[in-house]
């Protein structure tokens, strides 16, 4: 065999080991991305299970739109900084602001956040939107809190597309349970 076959030979073995590497390189990538994206969602999930921030939740869903409509208590709410006594409102914004900056680059699936807590961000979004634009028109700051509303965007588009939930059209369901009483009278 001449020295430019084996050569030519060598010069081909080793375009396949560099593309051989490069697709093992590109398969390892995929499992680091998908192995940070469970470790990703697993410390949202925790958080948003925490004693702290479920409270936060509560008085976002439940305090916050009393407290809007009292106008002393907006006052207080735009002060700079904030008065210790709506910190929760800050907990519940800042966390889903910092998701909403995950979700936008990419390093948490949209569908997957949607589904697991579409309807948390939805409902505190609406809950804060009135504080979270006024704080923005008095601080003269359009970018506070962009990210959670773009993620509250998204999410009320995923619900428009999935009105009756995200269970696969095909898919058998298990045999209803029979209705309580208490349930019937509230339906």
């Amino acid at each position: 065999m001449s020295p430019e076959s084996l050569g030519a030979i060598a010069s081909i073995a080793t375009l396949f080991l560099v593309a051989a590497s490069a697709i093992a390189a590109l398969l390892q990538m995929r499992h680091m991305r998908s192995a940070n994206q469970i470790v990703a969602l697993t410390e949202i999930r925790e958080t948003i299970e925490s004693p702290v921030f479920h409270a936060a939740l509560i008085y976002v869903l439940r305090e916050l739109p009393k407290l809007c409509e009292d106008p002393e208590a907006r006052r207080k709410m735009l002060a700079v900084p904030l008065p210790q006594e709506f910190e929760q409102a800050r907990t519940v914004a800042t966390f889903f602001e910092s998701l909403g900056v995950f979700v936008k680059n990419g390093a948490i699936g949209r569908t997957i956040t949607f589904d697991m807590w579409g309807d948390a961000i939805r409902n505190s979004w609406d809950r804060l939107a009135p504080w979270i634009l006024n704080r923005r028109r008095v601080s003269r700051n359009v970018a506070l809190y962009e990210n959670f509303e773009y993620l509250a965007v998204l999410c009320h588009e995923f619900k428009k597309r999935h009105p009756r939930g995200t269970y696969p059209p095909r898919a058998s369901r298990m045999p209803a349970a029979a209705p309580w009483p208490e349930a019937e009278e509230r339906a």
